[in-house]
């Protein structure tokens, strides 16, 4: 089983490698023995979790990179290259939202400035297909590879406020499945793509949303989340990593083109 789901001395490109869901990610894969590279346009936060990597023991390189910006995507890509010689598996983990792009009393919906609006839906969705360009066009010529992109329980059902979050999200589900079946069909049967779909972990993001910042407690929203959640909390971030190390390795080599909900089964849940 260990051999199974080996990732041992995969060299894996992490976007968005600086927050707390992709460098709980990069922590655990880099322990299970993969070389990481850790891509974010916040320099030091990607330094902060290559450094603890490496105090750790694990290989790792912090890269500056937009992933909005396929020049900088291209360099980010020759760099990783020059350390670790090639890319095995790229996650695209760059996303987020934006307070303007987000309905509140003092933000109606036909007032969503359309700059926000395409902030959003640019960094989730471009933010997606601009890194798997770069990076999945050196696996198509390859013949081998992994995509693993990160889409949002959103996709499945929008949540309330977030209308740009939402659609953005549903985007980069439709495309995992688009480029999966794209790239089986054109290039190559062993370049896999699949997604996860996190349902409500507490980030920087939505900490203040879901959590009074003074008192620590639940707000409305956070409170009907958990009351939506059969599982009757927030997810922690080291409870991806399972799905992730199974998608990554051979344990899941017939596998490509879905999406993996870890929600606690908040969408199971009808609300009944």
């Amino acid at each position: 089983m260990s051999e199974l789901f080996n990732v041992r001395d995969k060299s894996i490109v992490i976007t968005g490698g600086g927050g707390v869901l992709c460098s709980a990610m990069a922590k655990a894969l880099a322990k299970a023995g993969a070389r990481i590279a850790v891509l974010d346009l916040d320099e030091v936060a990607a330094a902060q979790v290559a450094d603890g990597i490496k105090s750790s023991g694990g290989l790792a390189i912090a890269v500056k990179c937009d992933v909005l910006d396929k020049e900088s995507l291209e360099s980010a890509k020759e760099e990783v290259n020059s350390v670790y010689g090639r890319t095995d598996v790229l996650i695209n983990g760059a996303g987020g939202n934006k307070k303007e792009a987000t309905t509140s009393p003092d933000m109606a919906f036909f007032d969503l400035p359309k700059e926000a609006v395409r902030f959003v839906f640019d960094l989730n969705f471009l933010g997606t297909l601009l890194p798997s360009q770069v990076f999945g066009k050196e696996m198509a010529e390859a013949g081998a590879g992994i995509i693993l992109n990160v889409s949002s329980m959103c996709a499945f059902a929008p949540l309330t406020k977030v209308a740009a979050y939402s659609a953005a999200k549903a985007a980069v589900s439709n495309f995992t499945q688009w480029l999966a079946v794209h790239i089986c069909q054109n290039y190559s049967k062993d370049v896999r793509v699949n997604a996860i779909a996190p349902g409500f972990f507490l980030t920087e993001q939505n900490r203040f949303l879901l959590t009074d910042e003074k008192t620590g407690e639940l707000t409305d929203r956070g409170r009907t989340i958990i009351d939506h959640t059969p599982m009757g909390r927030f997810g922690q971030a080291e409870e991806l990593i399972g799905t992730v190390m199974w998608l990554l390795s051979d344990a899941a080599k017939f596998v490509t083109g879905i999406v993996v909900p870890i929600d606690g089964g908040f969408s199971a849940f009808s609300g009944v």
